[in-house]
């Protein structure tokens, strides 16, 4: 540890510098809704990124593989990158969130005082009962395509993974249509876990962990492991931080347990998954934990990406593209059937990486490599402009899920929050819509269901008058007017309120 400490760049510790003094500023402020996402993007930075260093053994690898002045330059963008966001954060929330933003954080309310107001209960129910339609339509869709294979689908572990939105790696003709299918499966799943971790009407509760039992190993038994976190931990943290009773030293312990179960799975899918079928290896070996233990976890090397980006421009081997992945990543969502010169996204890096045939315009690549969000910045506008869009992008990214926090108390904003601060850890790899396509769907269904009045939405403006009841958890009674929703800050105790004098 000594050695590799005093072999880093000054670029490295003033990566550091700004790593803790931005966490120090967003941990003093938590009731600003910009202090969580921002400590979710600042803890994905350094894990992508300084984790990479301590984790693939920077001295023997990077130091070796590239020069001293490479090494200091990646440093640098990091540095750059990190430096935007603290400095642009701020200014774009206010402008972006201005009528909002004299409120307090109304995550930090409810992990103060619990989940149990009335009003959290109903868009809760409501937003269960969307899912659960949803999903049961994507279910009859695949019983119809799978028929006799239907156990497989919803049990993998009986044998094998029946797949009902098979398509290529690279999509063809109206593939979007399987694509948007398995997107929706992953948002329905996920927001089942966060339904049953904080619904409080049992029968609510015991529905949604029904459909856990009968959606998640589906996801459980694949091979993506961004689509395992998506599913899986939004659940975890809302139960965890929102639900569990006890002070932070049993929440934590309980988390390392998560953390531990989680991590011992993904390497048991790292292990196996080039060999064999998840459920294959399941049923022919079981899971020993002490042989888990001993796997490394494969892509956690965004910094070593970050670095041979750069050493690629240096030499030649890559040119900046000036907009275009970005572009090609906006534009995804158009099917391939509709646009069929659509641009393939990081099929040139890919191939700069020795991975792929130059003339191959068919996606032929022996595997995908991630440049990480940094150095996605860096492909598309270079090694100064292109850290400051990153940034730039993950602001926005901040401001939108800070969006989601002040506005908690309506339909489906606490749910989509936590898909959206888990899935900011996924778009470290790479800013990109894949990763996103089931935050976005979350987000137009909601959309969709407020501006047409299907759902009519929570009050936004609501004054001290109005109250939601709590049902207290131990005695199973309901007590009114307990606390009540102000639109300038958040949940609070009616006691606590203070009333203009008549």
């Amino acid at each position: 540890m000594l050695h590799l400490l005093s072999i880093m760049p000054i670029s490295f510790w003033v990566v550091m510098g700004l790593l803790v003094g931005g966490g120090y500023a967003a941990l003093k402020q938590l009731d600003d809704a910009t202090s969580l996402p921002s400590l979710a993007v600042l803890g994905t930075t350094a894990a992508w990124y300084v984790g990479d260093a301590f984790y693939n053994d920077y001295a023997n690898n990077h130091a070796k593989i590239f020069t001293a002045e490479t090494l200091a330059s990646a440093w640098w963008q990091v540095a750059w990158f990190i430096m935007v966001i603290l400095v642009t954060v701020r200014s774009l929330n206010e402008r972006l969130n201005a009528p909002l933003t004299k409120r307090k954080s109304g995550v930090m309310q409810l992990f103060k005082n619990g989940v149990g107001f009335a009003e959290v209960q109903k868009q809760l129910n409501i937003l269960f009962t969307g899912c659960a339609i949803v999903w049961t339509i994507l279910f009859v869709i695949a019983l119809v395509i799978l028929k006799t294979e239907i156990p497989y689908y919803l049990f993998p572990f009986l044998g094998y993974k029946a797949n009902p939105w098979s398509h290529g790696r690279i999509g063809s003709g109206f593939d979007a249509f399987s694509i948007v299918a398995v997107y929706f499966q992953l948002l329905t799943t996920s927001m089942f876990g966060v339904v049953a971790a904080l619904a409080t009407t049992q029968r609510v509760r015991r529905l949604a962990l029904m459909f856990v039992l009968l959606s998640w190993p589906a996801f459980i038994f694949d091979r993506t492991r961004n689509s395992m976190l998506a599913m899986a931990v939004p659940a975890i943290l809302s139960w965890v931080f929102l639900r569990l009773r006890g002070g932070m030293i049993k929440k934590t312990l309980v988390l390392f347990l998560c953390f531990f179960v989680v991590n011992t799975w993904m390497k048991f899918i790292i292990a196996n998954r080039s060999q064999m079928s998840i459920t294959a290896a399941f049923h022919n070996k079981g899971l020993n934990l002490s042989e888990q233990q001993k796997v490394h976890n494969e892509g956690l090397n965004m910094f070593e990406e970050l670095c041979w980006v750069s050493t690629f421009i240096d030499n030649g081997r890559y040119k900046v593209n000036w907009g275009q992945r970005y572009f090609a990543e906006l534009v995804n969502p158009i099917p391939r059937g509709l646009w069929h010169g659509k641009p393939l996204i990081g099929l040139d890096y890919a191939i700069a990486r020795g991975h792929g045939d130059a003339n191959d315009t068919q996606g032929g690549v022996n595997t995908t490599i991630s440049t990480g969000f940094i150095g996605q910045g860096v492909v598309n506008f270079g090694r100064f402009l292109g850290p400051a869009a990153a940034g730039i992008l993950m602001s926005l990214w901040i401001v939108w899920l800070a969006r989601l926090d002040l506005t908690i108390h309506q339909l489906g904003r606490l749910p989509l929050y936590s898909l959206g601060l888990i899935l900011t850890f996924n778009l470290g790899r790479d800013i990109t819509l894949i990763t996103l396509y089931p935050f976005v769907f979350g987000a137009l269904a909601i959309w969709f269901l407020e501006h047409y009045q299907i759902i009519k939405p929570s009050p936004d403006t609501n004054t001290d008058k109005q109250a939601f009841s709590q049902k207290n958890p131990r005695t199973n009674v309901t007590v009114k007017n307990h606390f009540v929703y102000r639109a300038s800050g958040g949940f609070v105790r009616r006691d606590n309120l203070q009333h203009p004098k008549k």
